[in-house]
């Protein structure tokens, strides 16, 4: 992670979680039957003032399971051609070491007890990530195996708007629909997202007094 001069921890922000932004892109709807084919997760960082901001994003191909089902409309709608002999895709064990190695990292940095994962309709990212963990046999699986934060609630609640890419324009972020469906680009819009309603809360909460949901430090 990189090294920052107003970098502070997210400890008490979220009881003791660190919100971790997760994408997955898949063969299918079922976690127990469809493959995992991409991952990405973007860390955030907070500083003294309560803001979030993302600090780092990791994404890899991930390898068919064996006896994996592929579902046409799934893959035309992402783009992703599992076999293509130019696809460097990691083994779900690997994709998911490598990752895990990292978010640790900045959970044990934030002073956090694990992470929490973060996405737009966060429930399908968890269960891919959840059957994945069980396929391969990981044993610290550093996020919470059941909570999680929906930037479609918070998007809905905010902006009125569920979709991903209606709800960053409201936002005022760009999109570009020819980047969509990677799951590197779908995470970082996430992750810009859920930056954007978490400030702007803490910013309301500036105005009208509210004292900060960041413990004071000596």
């Amino acid at each position: 992670m990189a090294e920052f001069t107003d970098f502070y921890p997210v400890s008490q922000r979220f009881r003791g979680f660190l919100p971790i932004v997760v994408d997955v892109e898949t063969g299918g709807f079922n976690p127990r039957t469809d493959a995992l084919l991409e991952i990405a997760v973007v860390i955030l960082r907070m500083n003294s003032k309560g803001s979030f901001m993302p600090d780092k994003t990791l994404s890899t191909h991930v390898q068919p399971f064996e006896g994996a089902n592929l579902e046409p409309a799934s893959l035309q709608v992402n783009g992703i051609d599992p076999w293509h002999p130019l696809r460097i895709a990691l083994t779900e064990k690997d994709a998911l070491d490598w990752i895990f190695k990292d978010v640790r990292k900045a959970v044990k940095s934030n002073e956090c007890n694990r992470a929490i994962l973060v996405g737009h309709n966060a429930n399908f990212d968890l269960s891919f990530l959840n059957a994945a963990v069980d396929r391969t046999g990981i044993k610290r699986n550093p996020f919470h195996p059941f909570s999680s934060l929906d930037t479609v609630s918070l998007s809905a609640v905010v902006y009125g708007q569920t979709v991903l890419s209606r709800a960053a324009q409201a936002a005022g972020l760009k999109w570009d629909k020819n980047e969509a469906h990677s799951a590197a680009y779908d995470a970082q819009k996430t992750a810009d997202l859920f930056c954007t309603i978490v400030n702007r809360w803490q910013l309301m909460e500036t105005m009208v007094g509210v004292p900060p949901l960041v413990a004071n430090r000596q």
